[in-house]
């Protein structure tokens, strides 16, 4: 077996990183296009219809099963970080929904001939961690030899119907809030150059591997009309599916959106990701930009995020109990971001 000390850096061993792993959405639309609808049965309340975080079925009156998995390459190289943040990704997507997560299943596709046991080992209990920092048991899973190396979840939770909050019903009139900084992937950039310090590695870390866990108790708020989390497609296409889904208008106030401290000045050193160049080809004829919007700032629009923030729209009277709870969990960076209006479907993005 490998020596570990010898072992070449996880991030090297991948073509890409986190959730910049993604298709491009644009690419998706064209691969699921040819795929022939199936029936959905009336108790499936959220499927693909609007690329939403997590399909949802009802059991019941009051219960729910939401079910979701995500999965990628290491965006770090520290094992047990990246077990961590691939885990904590995949159980966000059930916080997203306004779900409670209950069981998790592992999904281990690894190089053998490459990395060490102990090194993978290390991986897994890394996703473990966060598991139990999420109150929930990992009870199965499934394992492979991969060229490359991949760790993720099958998560499932719970939620009550009643309680449900998808990426559409937005209204005209809401404001948007997001709960954790934009940059996690320029921050990923950086470092597979060796560019990003240490105080820039821990910012990154206590982002990704924060949980999104004021997801239920938004969901209870009648004024929060629509929830989503910002991943690989970054803020502008998350808000574009918000947009598109709700049938709405999402006006972002660019100077208003929260980034991680110093993400900017990396991205102005140029490290970017490859997947905000495609993130932008798919989507931004959806985005209008005020002509003082710089291509750096489209690249943080596009930036794909790894285990990021939810995406709130809520009533304006609704907005003191929404940031209250934010807070009350500890995400002191939430902030207003913009608002939702009458209009065509689209995201505007004003200086």
């Amino acid at each position: 077996m490998t020596d570990a000390t010898r072992e070449p850096r996880l991030t090297s061993l991948a073509h890409g990183g986190g959730c910049g792993c993604k298709i491009a959405p644009g690419v998706l639309e064209d691969i699921l296009r040819g795929i022939a609808s199936l029936p959905v049965p009336p108790d499936l309340l959220v499927g693909t219809e609007t690329s939403d975080d997590a399909a949802v079925y009802r059991l019941n009156d009051h219960q729910a099963i939401v079910a979701t998995t995500d999965f990628f390459m290491p965006v770090v190289d520290d094992p047990g970080d990246f077990g961590r943040i691939a885990a904590t990704n995949a159980i966000s997507d059930i916080y997203a929904m306004g779900g409670t997560p209950i069981f998790a299943l592992a999904l281990v596709g690894m190089p053998i001939n490459t990395l060490s046991t102990a090194t993978i080992g290390r991986i897994l209990d890394g996703g473990a961690q966060a598991c139990r920092n999420a109150g929930i048991p990992i009870a199965g899973g499934h394992s492979i030899d991969s060229v490359e190396p991949i760790y993720g979840l099958a998560a499932i939770g719970l939620l009550d119907p009643a309680h449900l909050k998808r990426n559409a019903g937005a209204q005209p009139g809401d404001l948007l809030v997001l709960g954790k900084p934009l940059g996690v992937g320029i921050f990923s950039a950086a470092l597979k150059k060796e560019a990003l310090d240490a105080a820039g590695y821990a910012r990154m870390i206590d982002s990704t591997t924060r949980l999104n866990t004021p997801g239920p108790d938004l969901a209870r708020l009648p004024g929060v009309h629509a929830m989503t989390d910002v991943t690989g497609f970054g803020l502008g296409g998350h808000a574009w599916e918000m947009a598109r889904a709700s049938g709405r208008t999402l006006h972002i106030d660019w100077p208003a959106v929260p980034l991680l401290d110093g993400a900017r000045a990396l991205a102005d050193a140029g490290f970017i990701t490859g997947a905000s160049g495609r993130n932008w080809a798919s989507y931004g004829t959806h985005i209008q930009l005020d002509e003082q919007i710089s291509d750096i700032d489209r690249a943080l629009l596009c930036d794909p995020q790894t285990s990021g923030g939810l995406l709130v729209s809520c009533a304006a009277d609704s907005l003191d109990e929404v940031l209250a709870i934010f807070r009350r969990h500890d995400f002191t960076s939430a902030s207003v971001i913009g608002r939702v209006e009458a209009g065509e479907p689209g995201v505007v993005l004003t200086a």
